[in-house]
């Protein structure tokens, strides 16, 4: 989601943040931070920043229905990882609940920061079954073992200016080719006016920029990985996703390289740019006349399709789920609260409050006919592209190999270099990573 939570902090305007120094917030309304542990009725919980909205919903609605004390505390995305390993591997013990992005999982459970929930998992209140499929196994699974549920679904559709588009005799693309030329097309027409083709999010981090590359990996139907856990970034797939960057970057808002959530999100909301690539929830605040000036002027369309590959899919951009710590003290409280957390019930009032921070986990929420009330063009779009959705590597060596490939990136944007000669380089890179 988008929408900014009470302080006034967008949902993914951190998520680009690389300060070293973990910034740790808690709720008002909690108390503390971290307190009560071991008391059997307190909950300690670590939330992402962008979470915010979605902790005091959770926090709010569990305490009334059991009468426990849930401490939240929240950290920036980049500190989230160091702070659950930290907590654990140093004995503090401090949490009980991660809310971990699912790229993550592997280096988590790996180094024995989260715990095993199969056997939650299987119980029938969870219904299992219910998980959108193409995103159950990469939230969950690691080693042949399921340390996660599913809480935020999130993939990324290309949203577009209807004015901007008409004016310049341009429709929403079907292929990569097409939306290059028509972000050509339109910057050249438009820029003196400071109108661009679009916005392309080309920060250096593997959060924005391998999001950005992810979304036309799909798009050629290409993976990170092959079946037997082996890189596939020199394939031609995988060059073609690169070089569909370098085709777009040129002409878009500048500079691609400096663009992130916020600077995305102002120029399309503030109309001034034709395309942009983001996550199901921005048609929500296109329609909001306190953040958007482009009320009733955007469509949506499922992500276009490069090479051979004829369906649109959506890339698993960003994405979180629920874990236990290995060191829970209050286990039994932390089971009932992450089944509480992304169960249907709960999983559809977030969809469909703004500024809660969550899209759909399950296929129930997804089709339900309260979220096509509330985001009918959205969940169209994001029903069609998540059959058969790209995820992204979750083994215990995938933090690193993300950055080893957004590092590449940003480099050849820079340079204009070679996307088979990037591709080949960080697939090199990334052999030597997994071994």
């Amino acid at each position: 989601m988008i929408e900014k939570n009470k302080t006034g902090v967008s949902r993914r305007s951190f998520l680009g943040f690389t300060g070293a120094a973990a910034l740790t917030m808690t709720v008002a309304a909690c108390g503390g931070n971290a307190t009560g542990a071991g008391d059997g009725k307190t909950l300690n919980v670590l939330f992402p920043q962008t979470h915010a909205g979605a902790s005091e919903i959770l926090k709010k609605e569990f305490e009334a229905a059991t009468g426990a004390t849930v401490n939240v505390t929240l950290v920036p995305y980049d500190d989230l990882q160091q702070k659950a390993t930290l907590d654990v591997q140093s004995g503090a013990g401090a949490f009980d609940v991660f809310d971990s992005w699912y790229v993550t999982i592997g280096a988590l459970a790996s180094s024995g920061v989260i715990s095993p929930i199969d056997e939650l998992l299987a119980k029938p209140e969870v219904d299992e079954a219910d998980f959108i499929k193409s995103i159950y196994d990469p939230y969950s699974l690691h080693d042949g073992k399921r340390y996660g549920i599913p809480f935020d679904g999130d993939t990324e559709v290309l949203f577009y200016n209807k004015e901007i588009l008409k004016r310049n005799g341009v429709q929403p693309p079907k292929t990569l080719d097409e939306y290059a030329a028509a972000v050509k097309k339109i910057t050249a027409a438009e820029k003196a006016n400071g109108i661009y083709g679009a916005a392309v999010m080309a920060q250096k981090a593997p959060i924005i920029l391998v999001s950005t590359f992810a979304n036309r990996l799909a798009g050629f139907g290409g993976s990170f990985l092959d079946d037997k856990g082996k890189p596939t970034l020199n394939t031609p797939e995988a060059v073609g996703a690169a070089q569909a960057l370098l085709d777009v970057t040129p002409h878009a808002l500048p500079t691609p390289a400096e663009t992130a959530f916020d600077q995305a999100l102002n120029a399309f909301l503030g109309g001034k740019v034709a395309f942009m690539e983001f996550w199901t929830d921005l048609g929500v605040m296109a329609e909001d006349p306190s953040k958007s000036k482009i009320q009733g002027k955007w469509g949506v369309v499922g992500l276009p399709t490069g090479g051979k590959a004829t369906k649109s899919l959506a890339a698993l951009d960003a994405g979180f789920c629920m874990n236990i710590s290995e060191t829970a003290k209050n286990r039994t409280l932390a089971e009932e609260f992450i089944i509480f957390a992304t169960s249907q019930k709960t999983n559809l009032k977030l969809i469909t409050t703004t500024g809660s921070g969550i899209d759909p986990n399950r296929k129930s929420t997804l089709n339900s006919a309260e979220y096509k009330s509330f985001a009918p063009a959205v969940q169209a779009a994001a029903t069609a592209s998540l059959n058969g959705a790209l995820a992204w590597p979750t083994t215990a060596q995938s933090p690193e190999l993300m950055q080893s490939l957004a590092d590449a990136l940003s480099e050849m944007i820079a340079n204009n270099g070679s996307a088979a000669a990037t591709m080949a380089k960080v697939n090199d890179e990334w052999v030597k990573t997994i071994g």
